[in-house]
């Protein structure tokens, strides 16, 4: 995977991975508020022995102070010199305890040993930590008493250089520290289940998607507009202006296939019901009529027409009747009452076979005459439950399959295609419906909208025919 893959994967999961981080940082920042404090502070003494004023006796003596000054810093954490301390504070713990609330180190170079003392209050830590000099200095008197020469005077001792400072602050826990270790590690976890929740999501989101999966073009991509009219070309506020936009992208792309024999006749079908084919097939057809071509927009939905209520014409007649000799087709196409350009020759009267009446040699002839005369985009049904898309498509010049970000699944898609491939029709390219809007002009492709299959029906009462 690539950096684009893995921001591509945040970009879908951010929820997930922002609730991640807040989570771990919560249960970071809650742990620690339930921990005792703890307060340190440091005392320091320094390791010398009897000077005679003797530079040379001076220098013999300071390298012996930092020699010895490593032996007292393993005295300093011995059980003799903690019951010392015990003893001087009246403290009722054992030494090996006490022990593990020590640090001693010897400064490098120097005849300096530091003492740090930790304790649940700053008064105990400062005490601890001075009581600790004072018993280690007595330590090293004791064992040095016997080894003093008579020439010397006296041996090595300890004295105190530096008393212990009262601490303001705990030392532990610290807060920030962990919940910003709690955040990484949140941010971590959040990006593996992310990484792992797209790899097993087989939902496509994107147009990235698509073309490694299928190697069909993304010929559009538009985001989710809502209850947006039926045919909303030609808005120019709100969501439905995004829409709008995309389908005018469509056509250019549309125009651009293929130079040299561009496609006339195209079929708009989807994987499954509900995925806004009937919605794009009308509003390319008006983008398309809006740039000034003739254009007819034919439903060869037979099972499920909803053109007559998008376009607001009559549905008396329409395909069905050409197709059975019952009326020529001139007098069934129909002129729309507002969009100049755009012919709409509705589905007709139900038939009881469908598929056999698309598939006859009447229907080919229909798409020849119309493409004769200009496009024609054909709205077919889904290609998953019934052959009907597929066999229109095979009559056509190519298909145009309509998907669902974040709901058609990558195997439907992949099926829906190899339906088409089965009877030798051309997929012209994917168009990507409902990409979220928050994507718009984020890399892919542009993301405009449409509306769906299901808002067409239900406001199907607001294109009432004309006259």
């Amino acid at each position: 995977m690539e950096l684009a893959d893995y921001l591509r994967i945040l970009r879908n999961h951010w929820i997930a991975v922002t609730a991640f981080v807040l989570v771990a940082a919560l249960a970071a920042f809650g742990w620690s508020s339930l921990q005792p404090k703890v307060y340190a502070a440091s005392s320091s003494g320094f390791v010398t022995s009897g000077g005679g004023g003797d530079p040379g006796l001076d220098s013999l003596n300071d390298s012996l102070s930092k020699s010895r000054a490593a032996s007292y810093v393993v005295l300093a954490k011995d059980r003799e010199t903690a019951s010392l301390v015990i003893d001087d504070l009246g403290l009722d713990t054992s030494p090996e305890g006490l022990v593990g609330s020590i640090d001693a180190a010897q400064t490098p170079d120097t005849v300096i040993i530091s003492i740090t003392a930790r304790a649940g209050t700053p008064e105990e830590a400062q005490q601890l930590a001075d009581a600790w000099v004072g018993a280690l200095a007595e330590r090293v008197k004791d064992i040095e008493a016997g080894k003093s020469s008579g020439s010397q005077g006296q041996g090595m001792r300890i004295e105190v250089s530096e008393s212990a400072q009262l601490p303001t602050s705990p030392v532990s826990p610290q807060v920030e520290r962990n919940v910003l270790l709690g955040a990484v590690l949140g941010a971590l976890l959040g990006l593996g289940y992310a990484v792992v929740r797209s790899l097993l999501d087989r939902r496509i989101r994107s147009s990235e998607d698509v073309e490694r999966d299928t190697g069909v073009p993304v010929v559009g991509s538009v985001p989710d507009v809502g209850k947006a009219p039926g045919i909303f070309v030609g808005t120019s506020t709100g969501t439905a202006a995004l829409a709008a936009e995309g389908v005018r992208r469509l056509r250019t792309n549309l125009s651009y296939m293929d130079v040299d024999n561009p496609p006339r006749a195209i079929v708009v079908t989807s994987p499954k019901q509900g995925d806004g084919k009937s919605t794009v097939a009308a509003n390319l057809a008006a983008a398309i009529a809006g740039s000034g071509q003739v254009v007819t927009l034919v439903d060869a939905d037979l099972r499920r027409p909803t053109v007559a209520a998008t376009a607001g014409v009559d549905d008396t007649v329409g395909l069905t009747d050409v197709l059975t000799g019952r009326l020529e087709l001139a007098d069934a196409l129909q002129s729309h009452p507002t969009i100049e350009g755009l012919q709409v020759l509705t589905s007709g009267s139900r038939p009881p076979n469908p598929s056999e009446i698309l598939g006859s040699q009447a229907m080919r002839g229909v798409i020849a005459d119309l493409t004769a005369k200009g496009i024609v985009i054909i709205d077919a049904p889904p290609l998953l439950p019934v052959t009907d898309a597929a066999v229109v498509a095979h009559a056509a010049d190519g298909a145009f399959v309509v998907v669902s970000a974040g709901r058609t699944l990558d195997t439907e898609l992949d099926n829906a295609l190899g339906h088409l491939r089965t009877v030798n029709a051309r997929p012209l390219g994917i168009i990507l419906n409902r990409v979220s809007k928050r994507t718009v002009g984020a890399g892919n492709y542009g993301h405009y909208g449409y509306g769906t299959d299901d808002y067409v029906e239900s406001s199907s009462s607001r294109h009432k025919p004309k006259g």
